[in-house]
């Protein structure tokens, strides 16, 4: 990946830490996307949180010279996504993290021949190479 692109992408992941971003993960997707490199997805805690969290994404970008090409869903603050062409963020309230599961639909892979499809969304390991806690079982 570019150097900008790296920068970027460590910019707006120190931009949701300052504010305190629920359960951040960046998916690389440059080889599933021909519109975006990275997929960052965090959770914030209440509608302010995220559009806090948002904005905070935003400042950050202009301050680097790179602002967003669009931002989405701020008026609601249920989901908002910065588009900042090689990254796109996600900011989310957990209701609504959950109800869509982007990780899952990021990086789920085909199922084996003979193997249960993996529709549905109950019951399927989506945290492979995302640095989660799934095996804090």
């Amino acid at each position: 990946m570019p150097e900008a692109t790296d920068a970027l992408l460590a910019g707006v992941e120190a931009a949701l830490a300052d504010l305190k971003a629920v359960n951040s993960v960046t998916i690389d997707v440059h080889e599933l996307s021909n519109v975006m490199d990275y997929l960052i997805i965090c959770t914030g805690t209440s509608n302010r949180h995220v559009k806090s969290l948002a904005e905070n994404v935003v400042k950050m970008a202009k301050e680097s010279g790179q602002p967003p090409l669009g931002v989405e869903g701020q008026d609601a603050g249920e989901w908002v996504l910065v588009d900042l062409g090689d990254v796109v963020v996600h900011v989310m309230l957990p209701a609504t993290r959950d109800f869509y599961d982007l990780e899952r639909l990021w990086t789920t892979v085909a199922p084996a021949p003979g193997s249960p499809s993996g529709h549905g969304g109950a019951g399927g390991d989506t945290s492979a190479g995302l640095g989660g806690d799934a095996a804090a079982d």
